[in-house]
């Protein structure tokens, strides 16, 4: 398992367990498992799913979702925004789309992504 830019992509739910387990939340594997969460996967995990894992601490909720956004290299979420919105970065956008399977998905480069959104 490697935390190198986009490899996360390709972890399996057994990478992304042994992750959590790094993070220093071996109790929560299970959570990541029994859900069948890959790397791909990710990029849906934040504050509002992680209860449906099974995850209700909320100073676990704040950590694991901080970690998987600095994974994701996704910024900060505005203190102004409401907490219902998802993500709108760039980053986290491209992320959506890499998070579907397939050739285009896998093709998809970054740059690619940024050129094609309307300036």
């Amino acid at each position: 398992m490697s935390t190198g830019t986009m490899e996360f992509l390709q972890w399996s739910c057994h990478d992304v367990a042994m992750w959590i387990e790094s993070l220093g939340f071996p109790h929560y594997k299970a959570c990541f498992t029994d859900n069948l969460i890959t790397g791909r996967k990710l990029i849906y995990v934040n504050c509002i799913y992680l209860p449906r894992l099974g995850i209700t601490d909320f100073k676990d909720i704040q950590v694991i979702s901080g970690h998987v956004r600095k994974l994701l290299g996704i910024t900060e979420t505005l203190w102004s925004r409401s907490i219902a919105e998802p993500m709108r970065d760039s980053m986290g956008l491209f992320l959506e789309k890499k998070s579907r399977t397939g050739q285009r998905a896998d093709s998809l480069t970054y740059q690619q992504f940024l050129d094609g959104i309307p300036q």
